[in-house]
């Protein structure tokens, strides 16, 4: 039997990640929160069945761009990637934080299914975007409950899950999704060595959602 892992990977190792491990029949094998790099690595390499699994792990925002120098410098109409005299240290321009990129590019190289995926993107495309406060705790409650009773994880727990947990369901979704049914799947652009993916074809409507699953996608 295969598996699916979706990692919710933080940008630092104050932020919890998620990991979430489901098998053929969208049954939750493991939820779990991580927070070094080190237990992230632990966690794979002790996973029984990695050799059986796909992994889709999300791309991080780099929290530096939030520096002052950035809000002033980093304009859309200035580009200071291609300016000498705003030379790129520390990468201060970089949008996506690299952790743990290593590690992952390692796994590909052993011969495991690695993707990369956009968090936000990936819930506009499988219409569970609310209208609420990004990570409020009632957009922790339309995701869970969206996840639940739209897309068919009826085993998730009835009080409140953590954020990561249910965001690395949406990893474990694309990952299925990708081996599945790869004609599905569209390629955004790559970072470090690793496609990171969405659907094709963004769901709008909850009658979309439902005939994307009826016709044995999830299934």
């Amino acid at each position: 039997m295969n598996y699916y892992i979706g990692l919710s990977l933080a940008s630092s190792s104050n932020i919890d990640s998620g990991v979430a491990v489901i098998d053929e029949n969208n049954n939750i094998i493991a939820l779990d929160k991580l927070y070094k790099i080190n237990d992230i690595i632990y966690f794979f390499e002790n996973f029984s069945s990695l050799n059986n699994s796909k992994i889709c792990v999300s791309v991080p925002n780099d929290k530096t761009i939030l520096e002052g120098k950035w809000r002033v410098l980093g304009k859309q109409y200035l580009p200071v990637t291609n300016n000498k005299n705003f030379p790129n240290r520390d990468n201060w321009t970089q949008r996506h934080s690299t952790r743990g990129s290593e590690y992952f590019k390692d796994l590909t190289e052993r011969g495991i299914t690695v993707n990369r995926f956009d968090i936000y993107i990936t819930r506009q495309s499988l219409h569970l975007n609310s209208c609420y406060k990004d990570r409020s705790p009632a957009d922790c409650k339309f995701l869970q409950q969206a996840l639940k009773y739209e897309w068919g994880f009826e085993n998730l727990p009835s009080n409140m899950m953590p954020m990561s947990h249910m965001e690395a369901v949406l990893g474990a979704i694309l990952a299925k999704e990708f081996e599945k049914n790869p004609q599905r799947i569209r390629r955004l652009y790559s970072f470090r060595g690793l496609d990171v993916i969405d659907i094709k074809k963004c769901l709008n409507v909850s009658t979309d959602v439902y005939k994307f699953y009826c016709e044995g996608v999830l299934c």
